[in-house]
């Protein structure tokens, strides 16, 4: 045998002698191993939590099997479940294969903590010791409870709400109380949870168990608000029957309005009634803030009234600033203090101003001298204020004991009362004046006196007197105080002469003043009053030339100046003659021929013409005898007229007669009488 096949020889002895070596060894580990129980599982746990309660009565238990040290390995699992009072509630069941979690495992019994227990059993057939886990079951549903909260309705003053609850009726669940869901909606059933008969944990608003009952809403919007709660039990379980109560928010303070406050200043008490209106909780009690309605003056302690109204009465004199407001059902009030820490809004305002003493008044010293007609009071009053728009100033003859005549107002400053005397219009002699002044509160006051304490009494006249003269074509001297021509007549169409003087009433000229001169015609002319201004000259003469027209009444007026009194002329009469055109239709009559026809017309505008016609007188006379009138005609509207006249006596031969148309007075006719021009006619 070769070295090589020893070596190999020797290598193959060597190396079945370390396997029977290894293998001896194995049969000892193996031998030791059989006689050992497996380890119990590890980590056991229950899905969810073993310290939390399930509402379901199936579980899901995990855990990990240990891995055998040397050991056969780990063949199957058994398990047993105990009720809560330790007896076997399912017996122990063998799992064929090395599980590591049940996954359906159901709680047969009632609620309560059960107990799994869980051991191994390896391949030798060898069990281990059990490991446990409980199993917190409960399904029950805890009592019902109730939200509520105080008053019928809720203010803005309510914020945060608090929303209390009842605690749950009956037993508790071996759960026991989580907390509460609630939920707070503008429609009615609304759930506080989305699963009827259970609530996350999330859904649970309140956590603190039984003990934490109350609910905290920040705000909520006006109107009928509904608040649903339920219990929830360790499992989460909800009460069967939600509780519910509505929630009817009024954040809006009452509109309160005030009735019987002055525009302005008054004289007297005043009452005032304020009233309030609430469309949201209103005004009438009810499970809440007693509504009330208030007012205060001048901030002081303000007058109450339970309701929706309140009146007080205001007396002092001065300017009080009134507040009002109310308080709803809901406790909204505008008072402007602080409800629970809200700032209330300010409440409206108004003001009574009360004057209750009336003004002084009293006549100034001494009259303008350059506006003596002008008559002053003062009225004085230092809280209203005077108010000369409503007093007036009257006159009367002094000692009369007639009622006072009220003169004319003129404008007057603040303070001042004043009026016109036209002391013109009244006869010479004295006379007393009476002041009766307002204030703007009503009070009146009545003086007839000055400042000074004297009676105002005046003298008329107060101005300087005036004569006016004046005459139709008479030339009116400087010294001379007589007109002559106080009436005059003139032919138709003739345009007069007027002519006159001013003086002072002694006698002094007074130049450069306005005089009217007014010409007054008859009705029946339906002409208006002519009115003409001229102006004096340096001797206080003046001169105007009447235009043409009916006859008429002519005065000179004077009208007068704040210092110079009024005066007027007498009236003169200026009468103009009727004129008549008078023709024949030839200068020759023929005895017992032909008619001689006589035409004319009186001059006038058909305006002024009588409705009748007027009437025209035919006349004749012989030379040198007086005329007699043989007919009276009536002309047409226009003024004409016609007549035929026919000669028959034999005597009239040979001989001149004179005719003429004469117009005489008539009613309604604006014209002095006058004739035509004569018309000689021969009979042959």
């Amino acid at each position: 045998m070769t070295v090589r096949a020893h070596l190999v020889a020797a290598s193959t002895a060597a190396s079945a002698f370390v396997a029977s070596m290894m293998f001896a060894s194995a049969l000892l580990g193996l031998a030791a191993t059989a006689s050992a129980s497996p380890l119990p599982p590890v980590d056991v746990r229950v899905e969810g939590g073993e310290d939390a309660w399930h509402a379901k009565r199936s579980f899901s238990v995990i855990w990990a099997n240990p891995d055998p040290i040397g050991g056969p390995p780990i063949a199957a699992v058994h398990y047993r479940l105990r009720n809560p009072a330790g007896t076997v509630a399912i017996a122990a069941t063998r799992i064929d294969w090395p599980a590591v979690s049940i996954d359906w495992l159901m709680v047969p019994g009632p609620p309560g903590a059960y107990t799994v227990e869980i051991w191994l059993e390896d391949a030798a057939g060898e069990v281990g010791p059990p490991a446990d886990a409980k199993l917190r079951f409960d399904d029950r549903r805890p009592g019902g409870v109730v939200p509520f909260v105080a008053g019928s309705w809720v203010g803005r003053t309510a914020f945060p709400l608090s929303i209390r609850l009842t605690h749950p009726s009956g037993e508790p669940p071996v759960s026991g109380i989580r907390g509460y869901a609630v939920s707070v909606a503008a429609t009615p059933n609304r759930s506080p949870c989305e699963t009827p008969d259970r609530c996350t944990e999330a859904e649970t608003d309140l956590r603190g168990g039984t003990e934490e009952d109350s609910y905290s809403v920040a705000d909520l919007p006006e109107g009928t608000n509904y608040v649903q709660a339920v219990a929830v039990s360790g499992s989460g379980m909800a009460s069967e029957t939600a509780g519910r109560t509505v929630v009817r928010v009024d954040e809006t303070s009452p509109l309160t309005t005030l009735r019987g406050a002055p525009s302005g200043w008054t004289n007297r008490p005043v009452r005032l009634t304020a009233t309030a209106v609430d469309d949201g909780s209103g005004m009438l009690p009810g499970g809440g803030f007693l509504p009330y309605t208030a007012i205060a003056i001048d901030g002081s302690f303000p007058t109450t009234a339970a309701g929706d109204s309140v009146s007080a009465t205001v007396i002092g004199e001065g300017v009080h600033r009134i507040s009002y407001y109310a308080r709803d059902l809901a406790g909204n009030v505008d008072d402007g203090g602080d409800s629970n820490g809200t700032s209330n809004p300010p409440p409206p305002t108004a003001l009574v101003r009360i004057d209750r003493k009336p003004p002084t008044a009293s006549f100034v010293n001494a009259l303008d001298p350059i506006d003596p007609e002008l008559i002053r009071a003062r009225i004085v009053d230092s809280m209203s204020g005077p108010a000369p728009a409503r007093g007036w100033i009257g006159i009367r003859r002094s000692g009369s004991g007639d009622p006072y005549m009220p003169l004319p107002a003129a404008p007057a400053p603040e303070g001042e009362l004043r009026a016109r005397w036209d002391s013109d219009a009244y006869v010479a002699g004295e006379y007393e004046l009476r002041a009766i002044g307002y204030d703007v509160a009503g009070n009146a006051t009545v003086s007839t006196r000055r400042a000074n304490g004297t009676t105002m009494v005046l003298s008329n006249p107060l101005k300087a007197t005036t004569v006016l003269q004046a005459g139709l074509g008479a030339k009116v001297a400087a010294d001379d105080s007589t007109v002559r021509a106080p009436s005059r007549i003139v032919p138709f169409g003739h345009r007069t002469l007027l002519r006159g003087r001013l003086a002072g009433g002694t006698g002094g000229a007074l130049p450069g003043m306005p005089v009217r001169i007014v010409e007054r015609f008859a009705a029946e002319t339906g002409l208006p009053a002519r009115v003409s201004t001229v102006t004096t000259g340096s001797g206080g003469a003046f001169a105007i030339r009447l235009a043409a027209g009916p006859s008429r009444e002519v005065a000179a007026i004077f009208d007068g100046t704040a210092t110079l009194s009024r005066s007027a002329s007498p009236n003169v009469r200026l009468g103009v003659r009727s004129r008549v055109k008078f023709g024949a239709s030839s200068k020759v009559a023929t005895i017992g021929g032909p008619p001689l026809v006589f035409r004319g017309r009186v001059g006038a505008t058909s305006a002024v013409m009588p409705p009748v016609g007027k009437s025209v007188q035919l006349q004749f006379r012989l030379p040198g005898l007086p005329w007699s009138e043989f007919r009276t005609i009536q002309t047409d509207r226009h003024g004409r007229f016609r007549y035929a006249y026919r000669f028959r006596d034999d005597d009239s031969r040979g001989v001149r007669f004179q005719f003429r148309a004469y117009a005489p007075a008539q009613d309604k006719w604006p014209y002095e009488p006058g004739g035509s021009r004569p018309l000689t006619v021969r009979g042959r």
